[in-house]
């Protein structure tokens, strides 16, 4: 019986989560608890809410992106692919409900966020996990007009664009120039012509240009980090505060939980400037061991999308390919503005900064990313045991009809 049990299990073909990518996620996340702990203790003892309040709140909001991930992991993506042209939709009136009054709640000049009573939400983290199903949902129905025809290209950049401008009007113009980077990667990785793409994106620079332009702070932040000694204690206070952090790290750091500079002098350092803390605590090793943990699940990612692509997975290639973009795009606009190689842009580490939908809609990410691996080598296991099954026929005819000639020999 236990035989029969087992062969019969080993009959359909088996998926697995891609292990180091899994592994570089969970390191991601937990070093992200212990520099949160860390680089929070000062904020949280200025506020008066007790010195591990942010810590308990990230581990409160971990713990359901845990969960948010395991369902994500657990759901068919022919389900989610399904879905896309709703879930756009979803998308579009969380956008807008920013600017309807007592439910839109306005921080720091700008409307980001939802007022759920409970807890804030804000709306781009689940919008950029939708657009990458969208737009690979649209790569897999609409492929030989992605490939051949500029009209092909239109839909996909057209809703992407509809999003960007209504990000510019909250203003979140960090968000809008990593989800227009990752819209156009993905039609580039979906066979989109280069000289199409270079097309379209002509009329998009100007309106890039005059948004960055048009508002007084973003143009100080654009000339801050260009030189911010200039004006070290005035627009240039967070970069120049930042580099002294990552300066004074030098090899090895000047001890986990020791940094200076995270004591209200570098401003958001358990979320926006996390990795000046790190660069300080520990060092040149500590950043190239986070660097390292999000390039592999940039690698793992990308070429276990390809993987799929190759096979026919196409919709979970994509999405692999969306995702892995996305949070490794992210990842270099963050680490560029805490080096001061680009303007402050309000984006935060992934799952490592401090954040309440940042981390739990990043895990769910992380988990669709996961499922996408575990069709993938599903795919990949299924087409194996195809390529085994003739050969096993084979033999069998082989010996029936060494049988036979045995029979007639006799």
């Amino acid at each position: 019986m236990f035989d029969t049990t087992q062969a019969k299990r080993r009959q359909g073909p088996r998926g697995k989560f891609d292990l180091p990518l899994l592994v570089a996620l969970i390191g991601l996340a937990c070093m992200g608890v212990v520099m949160v702990a860390s680089s929070s203790i000062a904020v949280a003892d200025a506020s008066h809410v007790g010195e591990f309040y942010f810590l308990k709140r990230h581990l409160l909001f971990l713990s359901a992106g845990f969960v948010a991930a395991g369902v994500a992991m657990r759901t068919e993506l022919k389900v989610v692919e399904k879905h896309a042209f709703f879930l756009m939709l979803v998308a579009f009136i969380l956008l807008l409900a920013v600017f309807v009054p007592h439910l839109g709640m306005r921080l720091n000049g700008a409307r980001r966020w939802l007022n759920l009573v409970v807890i804030s939400f804000q709306p781009v983290e689940a919008v950029k996990l939708i657009l990458v199903v969208y737009i690979a949902s649209y790569l897999v129905r609409h492929r030989e007009s992605i490939e051949t025809r500029f009209l092909g290209l239109i839909k996909p950049i057209f809703v992407a664009g509809v999003i960007v401008l209504l990000l510019l009007a909250q203003p979140d113009f960090g968000s809008a120039t990593l989800v227009i980077a990752v819209s156009i990667a993905m039609v580039w990785l979906g066979g989109a012509r280069p000289i199409f793409l270079f097309i379209m994106g002509l009329p998009l620079m100007p309106l890039l240009a005059i948004a960055a332009t048009s508002e007084s702070y973003r143009m100080k932040r654009l000339t801050s980090f260009m030189d911010p000694w200039k004006d070290p204690f005035n627009d240039g206070f967070q970069l120049t505060q930042s580099l002294m952090a990552i300066g004074r790290g030098e090899w090895t750091g000047v001890g986990l939980g020791a940094s200076v500079l995270k004591l209200s002098y570098l401003p958001e350092a358990h979320t926006d400037f996390i990795f000046a803390v790190i660069g300080e605590e520990l060092g040149l090793f500590g950043i190239m061991a986070v660097m390292g943990l999000f390039a592999m699940v940039l690698w793992r990612g990308l070429s276990v999308g390809l993987r799929g692509v190759e096979i026919g997975q196409r919709f979970a290639g994509y999405v692999a390919f969306g995702i892995s973009l996305m949070i490794g795009l992210q990842t270099v606009v963050s680490i560029g503005v805490n080096l001061g190689a680009l303007p402050t842009k309000g984006l935060t580490l992934p799952l490592i900064s401090y954040g309440g939908s940042s981390i739990v809609l990043t895990c769910v990410m992380a988990g669709v990313l996961l499922r996408a691996t575990f069709e993938i080598y599903r795919a990949i296991d299924a087409r194996q045991m195809a390529t085994r099954m003739p050969v096993a026929g084979a033999s069998d005819a082989n010996s029936a009809t060494a049988r036979e000639r045995e029979v007639v020999l006799a």
